[in-house]
């Protein structure tokens, strides 16, 4: 992945400059216009993302999705209650990132972290752990988008499961060095066997 100077260079030489900058100012005053809204109308019943200026409503999941999203949860949620390692939460919960708001089907939130939520909190930071069933109607935005505002977020571990073929991609931030952006690199790809997370 580039690093922001060398996304940003071509930019900063360019004539055009002062009207790209403006243009650019007024699609994210916009987007935050936006997102302003999508806090006021989205309610607890719905599954809505933020993504990139656009609200996002999902559709019912099928069975296979809803049980192995059930399956991971509760796996994650009894490991780290009986630890005390911090706390698990899984499809309605909103993650606030810089410029994106996501619902992830599995997220777990370290104890500094968790010590911060109150009873009504519905807004929720950055986790350190993020798990994704896909389905079709999201599997290009959970590898696309997803993958790399996840990185860029600083989300420790990434889960990608697909649930119609068994099988668990897990990615471990690798940190930013040199000319390259931090970015996730695949550390198992399996259908069975053992998982060892790095962030629980």
């Amino acid at each position: 992945m580039p690093t922001l100077d060398r996304l940003i260079d071509p930019i900063r030489h360019s004539p055009r400059l002062p009207e790209l900058v403006r243009e650019l100012s007024a699609l994210l005053e916009l987007e935050r216009d936006r997102r302003e809204k999508f806090y006021d109308d989205v309610t607890p019943e719905q599954k809505a993302e933020f993504i990139e200026g656009e609200v996002i409503v999902h559709s019912p999941a099928r069975s296979n999705h809803l049980d192995v999203t059930l399956r991971v949860a509760q796996l994650l949620h009894t490991f780290v209650q009986i630890h005390q390692l911090g706390t698990v939460k899984s499809e309605k919960c909103l993650c606030v990132f810089p410029r994106n708001d996501y619902e992830p089907d599995v997220v777990f939130f370290s104890t500094g972290k968790a010590a911060t939520f109150r009873a009504d909190t519905m807004k929720f930071p950055i986790p350190d752990l993020v798990v994704e069933v896909l389905s079709e109607s999201t599997q290009s935005r959970d590898r696309g988008v997803k993958f790399e505002d996840y990185a860029a977020g600083g989300v420790h571990e990434y889960w990608i499961v697909d649930a119609d073929q068994s099988v668990i991609e897990q990615y471990r931030l690798r940190p930013a060095s040199g000319e390259n952006e931090a970015n996730y690199e695949l550390v198992l790809k399996a259908g069975q066997g053992m998982l060892h997370c790095a962030v629980i």
